[in-house]
């Protein structure tokens, strides 16, 4: 537990935006909604790498239902406005399955949307968004999300799978950065 109250000191943080006992009661009621939404359905829970596993896994042990897994990945860069490049693409086809992203976070939403775009292309029966965190203050992209936990303020957020230059992604609590710390 050691390290744990270290991080808890960490000057970057500001303070515990959510707990993990929050997070858990909050990832079994999304978890139970799913379970009565998709029974009967072939049902495929898909995230983009890397923060969305912790939240992926979590969720699927609370989805009482028969389901499978795959990942994306994807890089943002600007340049003549942003893009987006799929860097590791599904293992399996979607064509005809219910397929849930699931998010870690979503806040403008174009990312999100972009590949919602590229699922869509395939052909699943259907398209769902699941996201822990809303940040919808700073939504750009008009996005339906159907399982939400939490809405939050427009703060950087860490933990959980939310990282900053890779540190804190496995803290089991959410935090707020210092203001400072993102200028």
């Amino acid at each position: 537990m050691r390290g744990r109250t270290a991080v808890l000191a960490d000057p970057l943080l500001d303070r515990m935006l959510f707990s993990p006992d929050q997070i858990l009661d909050r990832v079994e009621e999304v978890g139970a909604a799913i379970t009565r939404d998709y029974d009967g359905r072939d049902l495929v829970l898909l995230t983009v790498l890397r923060g969305g596993i912790f939240f992926l896994a979590d969720l699927a042990r609370h989805i009482d239902l028969p389901l499978t897994m795959d990942f994306m990945a994807v890089s943002s860069y600007a340049g003549g406005g942003a893009a987006v490049r799929i860097t590791k693409d599904l293992d399996d086809a979607i064509e005809g399955r219910h397929v849930l992203v699931v998010e870690d976070i979503i806040d403008t939403g174009l990312t999100l949307n972009y590949l919602l775009n590229v699922l869509r292309q395939r052909r699943p029966a259907s398209l769902e968004v699941c996201t822990l965190l809303d940040k919808d203050a700073r939504r750009i992209a008009d996005l339906q999300v159907a399982y939400r936990g939490f809405r939050i303020p427009d703060r950087f957020v860490v933990g959980y799978g939310l990282d900053l230059g890779g540190r804190f992604r496995g803290m089991p609590f959410i935090a707020t950065l210092r203001d400072e710390v993102m200028g």
